[in-house]
């Protein structure tokens, strides 16, 4: 467990969300030194050079191979990686004894990095699992909506919606490819009578309303790590977890299931980043088995000064807010934990109202 001025290294610092968080991260004085860490040495360092404002190296690795050696000096590894990837990421920055931080699991992925607990205890770290946006901000959110109820809570639904106002005719995708066709293939998990039970891809959600200028919209199941943590964290009896896209791509993501390998490469290489205008929501509600409800919404809107829009800022800056938390002593446990049971929303929030986020809390 990490204290002080940290030096992080940044996994997969190459990607869309990678970038972003070294932009963040390279503007925060809690962060003492910074290393950009990708499979292609080259992106890794033209990241470093436009995103690190002056205080970021690079270097090419293979999270397979040698990656702990990369670590020799890290406080923190944040894996913004493949989820593939999590467990060998979190065994190498137990090998450099570092904290360790990603992006989220899949719920499959991170049941196997649970069982990682122990290790980190003994070695007296930390790993966070899914400090993104969803998993991540919206765990915390469910911190504050359960706080918010007051009472027992039976309970927990959770939504997510990005809209992107810029026309393009372009594979436009919120975060890498490959992850997001798992989430639409692989069956949803949700929680019922307290147990998991999978749906089938692809199933309604129904209508849920975000703050706007998003709305009402209709939302799929889709698989996510908040349902393989909220059960034993919150001791709900439900729970869900529901996806809002654009018709336009959610159509073309179901032409890319199940599609030969080397037309989803393809489609990866062609696609492009949401634009700087995108913006994106999410909303957490808590309920009692006698019907009280307390809501908590968030509208995350573009950061122009950094040229990014609201859906790759969301998912960036929980991860580099919970670094400063952690530089700032207000993160103190060690072992494997979900953002639930390690970060306060009344640290949190005002760390990413700062970047572009609103919170509205709401109960009835």
């Amino acid at each position: 467990m990490s204290a002080g001025a940290l030096n992080v290294a940044v996994l997969g610092a190459g990607g869309t969300i990678g970038r972003a968080i070294v932009r963040d991260l390279a503007e925060s004085e809690e962060v003492a030194g910074l290393l950009a860490l990708d499979v292609d040495g080259e992106r890794a360092a033209q990241v470093a050079a436009q995103h690190g404002a002056g205080r970021a190296c690079a270097a090419a690795v293979d999270a397979r191979e040698g990656l702990a050696g990369m670590l020799a000096g890290s406080d923190v590894l944040v894996n913004a990686a493949s989820y593939r990837l999590n467990v060998v990421a979190m065994r190498a920055a137990l090998d450099a004894d570092c904290d360790y931080i990603d992006l989220g699991g899949l719920y499959w992925m991170t049941a196997h990095q649970l069982e990682l607990h122990e290790r980190f205890q003994r070695a007296g770290r930390l790993a966070v699992l899914g400090m993104g946006s969803s998993p991540g901000k919206t765990n915390v959110m469910a911190v504050r909506a359960v706080r918010a109820l007051a009472g027992p809570v039976h309970a927990l639904h959770v939504a997510a919606a990005g809209r992107d106002p810029e026309p393009t005719t372009a594979l436009r995708v919120p975060y890498a490819l490959r992850t997001l066709l798992d989430e639409l293939t692989m069956a949803p998990v949700v929680l019922d009578d307290g147990q998991p039970r999978e749906l089938e891809p692809l199933a309604p959600g129904g209508i849920v309303r975000f703050p706007d200028p998003i709305g009402e919209v209709a939302t799929i199941h889709t698989l996510h790590s908040e349902l393989r943590t909220f059960g034993p964290s919150f001791g709900v009896r439900e729970a869900s977890f529901r996806l809002s896209l654009p018709p336009g791509l959610l159509r073309r993501l179901e032409e890319l299931r199940g599609a030969p390998e080397e037309e989803v490469a393809a489609a990866q290489a062609a696609a492009v980043a949401p634009s700087a205008r995108a913006v994106s929501a999410h909303v957490v509600q808590a309920s009692s088995a006698d019907g009280r409800t307390a809501s908590v919404s968030a509208l995350t809107e573009p950061m122009a000064e950094w040229e990014l829009g609201g859906g790759v800022v969301s998912t960036a800056a929980p991860a580099a807010a919970l670094l400063r938390l952690l530089a700032r002593g207000h993160v103190r446990r060690v072992g494997v934990h979900p953002p639930e049971k390690c970060v306060d929303p009344d640290d949190l929030f005002p760390e990413l109202e700062r970047r572009g986020c609103r919170f509205e809390v709401t109960v009835s």
